[in-house]
């Protein structure tokens, strides 16, 4: 594995609280790099016969990246796991439609993305995105981490969030309650009514305006829970800290559950609901997704920006799960928004279907 050169830099203060360090660009690019690290070398382990292809490129309008893919493995079937650092004279209207005040600024954003499409249709889908953008005054952290399950466990779900929640809660414990639900909000395809997985957290725009909820559904869940918690103060460092601490937890939040799931057996009719189902990730990732839009917007590297896609898709008319189904439980229990710890009725159900973990 490719090592980065630059190694985190030292804690530094920033000069007040709406002030990024100066070295705020190289301190989040040693963070981000050395999670692309540690994610690959874990992956590249558990998998135990994939190794990830790296490619370093420049984009012309100024930047690069890292961009490492590994395919054909024993656990993986296709994983990207990028770095970029992109740059430029004008943000795209993607961003100026939701922050009008960095128009016309110079800008750079940096960031660490992945997505994992394991072989096995037990073994879940997992995306995970931390970044930083920083347009003149303005500067803003965002990211998350979200499960998309095929043949859903309950336990797996609990688990994903219990991890997450224990991260976001060692910076701040009223983050959680927020960005659990403007996940459940984000990665939603409003033509199918259905959330794309379980979810897991989502935060974007976070700066020291002590507003937690940055969406557009005023009237939503998040909405209502970052209303609830009022404006609070927190700075660069404490955002780089929520930023640190959600992509160290990804390794604990995901790989006990490859170590429980990619064992199991499977045949025919899994594989073929796994490839139909992962239609449902395209559709988000073309039509909705942020990441996808601001980089196609910013001329960025396509091949890199696309990896999240995956290797093999089905589309079928009118699927319909049969009844009493695992696959029927997908879509009536776990394709929500959820309280995955505190529902026995959900347990009960999960535990009948041999679907609790």
């Amino acid at each position: 594995m490719v090592q980065h050169p630059l190694q985190e830099a030292p804690c530094q203060s920033p000069s007040s609280s709406a002030d990024p360090p100066a070295n705020a660009r190289e301190r989040f690019r040693a963070f981000a790099c050395g999670l692309q690290d540690r994610i690959c070398a874990a992956l590249e382990e558990v998998d135990g016969a994939g190794s990830f292809a790296e490619e370093r490129w420049l984009r012309p309008e100024g930047g690069g990246g890292c961009s490492r893919v590994l395919r054909d493995g024993a656990l993986l079937e296709q994983g990207g796991v990028n770095f970029s650092e992109v740059e430029g004279s004008h943000l795209p209207p993607s961003i100026v439609k939701q922050r009008p005040e960095a128009a016309g600024q110079q800008w750079f954003a940096l960031g660490t993305s992945m997505v994992l499409h394991p072989r096995n249709p037990y073994v879940p889908t997992v995306h995970l995105n931390y970044r930083y953008f920083q347009a003149g005054p303005v500067w803003w952290f965002g990211g998350g981490a979200d499960l998309t399950p095929y043949y859903p466990f309950l336990q797996d779900a609990r688990h994903f969030h219990r991890t997450l929640q224990t991260a976001c809660d060692g910076v701040d414990p009223r983050y959680f309650a927020v960005f659990k639900h403007w996940c459940d909000e984000y990665f939603y395809l409003k033509h199918r009514q259905e959330t794309r997985g379980v979810g897991g957290i989502f935060f974007d725009y976070q700066d020291p305006s002590s507003v937690l909820y940055r969406g557009e559904n005023s009237q939503g869940e998040a909405a209502r829970r970052s209303n609830d918690i009022g404006p609070i103060q927190h700075d660069w460092e404490q955002l780089f800290q929520l930023a640190q601490a959600c992509g160290h937890a990804f390794l604990p939040s995901f790989l006990p559950i490859v170590e429980a799931r990619h064992a199991m057996t499977y045949g025919e009719r899994e594989r073929q609901f796994q490839l139909y189902r992962r239609g449902r990730y395209v559709e988000f990732n073309l039509v909705f997704d942020r990441g996808t839009i601001f980089g196609l917007q910013t001329k960025g590297r396509t091949e890199s920006i696309l990896m999240s896609l995956p290797p093999l898709v089905r589309w079928e008319y009118g699927y319909q799960p049969e009844a009493d189904s695992w696959e029927a439980l997908l879509y009536e229990e776990f394709l929500r928004p959820r309280d995955w710890h505190g529902d026995g009725e959900l347990e009960a159900r999960c535990r009948a279907r041999g679907a609790l973990g």
